[in-house]
């Protein structure tokens, strides 16, 4: 289990209380590659919910050995106990030295972020290490399905992301835009446009979310926000499939790729955080291109 787990303590209700922060020097004249592995809506509990998929991608994203793993939410169903205890004994097969998690909005109802608290520590963290700085925060409302980052925390992202870093993460369950193919639009963030303001404000590259169980990946100005979709559940829609996100960050280019669980990959966008220039392929496999 990762310290980052294991040794948070229980935030103030108020505003969130950081995590140990770790920092380490990157070495000079070069690295290699910091990789990210990002899963999301596990959703432990459901009728949905596959033990085979969760099972096989903490095989593969354990082959891949990553620096981090940052779980996005829903890792349960409805915030029950019982949800949670599954939910943590899968997170504990990940075998990586870090790995950051925070709730999504089915893991706060019931009371269920007394649980969160307990067996996964302070529902906001930050990391550090390597140059690159990821900030994670909790975006539920009790028993509500939207979502807000709050007032009370923009200074504390604002703090937060002042830290030297050469890449700058910010990791939250809801979405901060809509996402295509997902119907009408609701349950975002109410605060989504302060929020992205405070990101852009913090130099912010890079948006990790999850929620709607579609994956997709936008540009807005200087960021650049990627949604995951359900490693672990089919409640889909359209034409996805279940997934999880690897993020590779090299000197002068992340990649980021929708892995599908026994399935292989395929990359979701290519972006230079110097110039801002990027790629996204074309969506080979999402609700909103039914048929291709």
């Amino acid at each position: 289990m990762s310290r980052s787990v294991r040794e948070r303590r229980t935030p103030s209700p108020q505003e969130p209380m950081p995590s140990p922060t770790h920092a380490t020097s990157r070495p000079a004249g070069g690295r290699r590659p910091f990789v990210i592995a990002q899963i999301s809506d596990l959703h432990t509990g459901s009728p949905f919910f596959v033990a085979n998929l969760m099972e096989r991608a903490i095989v593969e994203v354990n082959e891949l050995r990553p620096d981090v793993v940052v779980v996005t939410g829903d890792l349960t169903n409805d915030g029950f106990r019982q949800e949670y205890l599954l939910a943590k004994s899968y997170v504990e097969r990940i075998e990586c030295p870090e790995v950051l998690v925070i709730p999504g909005n089915h893991d706060s109802r019931n009371v269920g972020y007394v649980h969160f608290e307990e067996l996964f520590g302070p529902r906001s963290y930050h990391y550090l290490r390597e140059g690159i700085s990821i900030v994670g925060v909790d975006s539920t409302e009790p028993d509500l399905d939207y979502g807000t980052i709050g007032r009370a925390r923009y200074r504390w992202l604002d703090e937060k992301f002042s830290e030297p870093a050469e890449l700058r993460v910010f990791t939250l369950h809801h979405h901060l835009l809509p996402v295509p193919g997902t119907g009408r639009e609701r349950n975002m963030v109410y605060d989504a446009g302060d929020t992205l303001e405070v990101l852009q404000r913090c130099a912010v590259n890079l948006v990790l979310c999850g929620h709607k169980h579609v994956p997709y990946a936008w540009r807005l100005e200087n960021l650049f926000v990627v949604n995951a979709g359900t490693v672990s559940s089919l409640r889909l829609r359209g034409n996805t499939r279940p997934c999880y996100n690897i993020v590779t960050i090299g000197e002068d280019l992340v990649t980021v790729e929708r892995k599908y669980p026994f399935h292989g990959s395929e990359v979701i966008i290519e972006f230079s955080p110097a110039t801002l220039a990027f790629e996204k392929p074309p969506v080979r496999d999402a609700a909103h291109h039914p048929g291709t």
